[in-house]
């Protein structure tokens, strides 16, 4: 029961944004809100609490035509500028980017809002690990169980243990840690973009460029590692010669193949944490587009949305677990490919 009451709070807590953003004679701008909720910024807002906006104003760090320059976030909010720097408005071609006075962009390296979520959840994944390790260092796990945050990080870490071992093979323990930090990676930032207040609710895993990069560790880890065999399969498969010479049809295939897996990882992991959080930010909106049109239908409309989203926040927990499960699993699957021997 008290999960429920959790879950309807936080809910709740989430549609505080949705509100502040309605205009004046109570119309809701849905795209803007679900695109400035999942897209990136330089600031961190979190609530509006009355007709005063609380939010984290994050450093800009940039270095254009006049050299390095860095400034709170603040002095570029509402349209303003600061030494030669805005903030690009609807229509332009950098949109909501910091850009120079004549629209050209600068080379940014502020920390926005995803960087920061970014190393929170680093840093609470190395306490989470080391407190581990920890645990470990000073028990018998032959004389007792694991206790504390040992008993719940033991079962995680034993399912990847077991999925390296059977997806790789002998040498699984060489590749096991990377499996494991980015299982845990995954599932902690899956986990903190469901919270809906700070320091949650960032869009990092349905962010492309963190899946992009994610994805690239596991192709260069089974490309760079891959064994001679592997290579064979690719640019000289055990096909009928005429698929090899003088066309190289089968390897260019291959070499396609190899390409396509790190692209599916990105997307399939992108794409499905993405979708959860617009769903869920459309719900929540239902309620506030149907404020204009009576307290009957509002009503009645509310509960549905509120039923909804609950049920779309127990689901999206689900779907956060099974996406960093599928990441994994298909990485120990990529990785096994590439550390077969012949006789296999």
């Amino acid at each position: 029961m008290m999960r429920v009451i959790g879950f309807i709070l936080a809910f709740v807590l989430l549609s505080f944004p949705c509100a502040a953003d309605a205009g004046e004679n109570g119309d809701v701008d849905v795209p803007e809100i679900i695109f400035g909720h999942v897209g990136d910024a330089y600031e961190w807002h979190i609530a509006d609490i009355g007709g005063k906006e609380i939010a984290v104003r994050l450093p800009v760090i940039v270095h254009g035509k006049d050299g390095w320059a860095a400034f709170s976030s603040r002095r570029l909010m509402h349209g303003g500028s600061y030494r030669g720097f805005r903030i690009a408005g609807p229509g332009e071609k950098y949109e909501g980017k910091v850009v120079e006075a004549d629209g050209s962009r600068p080379f940014d390296i502020s920390v926005t809002k995803n960087v920061l979520s970014l190393m929170i959840s680093g840093a609470l994944l190395l306490v989470i690990v080391l407190l581990t390790a920890r645990w470990y260092r000073r028990h018998d796990v032959l004389k007792e169980p694991p206790g504390g945050i040992a008993a719940l990080m033991e079962p995680v870490v034993m399912m990847v243990h077991e999925m390296a071992r059977e997806n790789i093979g002998e040498d699984y323990r060489r590749y096991s840690p990377y499996l494991c930090m980015a299982f845990l990676f995954i599932l902690l930032n899956n986990f903190m973009g469901i919270i809906p207040f700070f320091p949650g609710g960032a869009n990092l895993t349905g962010n492309i460029a963190v899946t992009l990069v994610l994805a690239l560790f596991t192709f260069f880890t089974v490309n760079l590692f891959g064994n001679r065999h592997y290579y064979k399969d690719i640019l000289w498969p055990d096909v009928p010669i005429f698929l090899k010479a003088p066309l190289p049809i089968m390897p260019v295939i291959e070499v396609f193949s190899a390409l396509m897996k790190p692209v599916s990882l990105t997307i399939r992991l992108f794409a499905n944490m993405l979708a959860g959080h617009i769903l869920i930010l459309s719900l929540v909106c239902v309620i506030f587009i149907m404020a204009k049109y009576g307290p009957a239908l509002l009503g009645s409309m509310s509960v549905v949305s509120v039923l909804f989203g609950v049920f779309m926040d127990m689901l999206e927990c689900l779907v956060a677990f099974i996406q960093a499960y599928v990441f994994t699993m298909l990485s120990s699957i990529y990785i096994g490919l590439s550390r077969q021997k012949a006789e296999e």
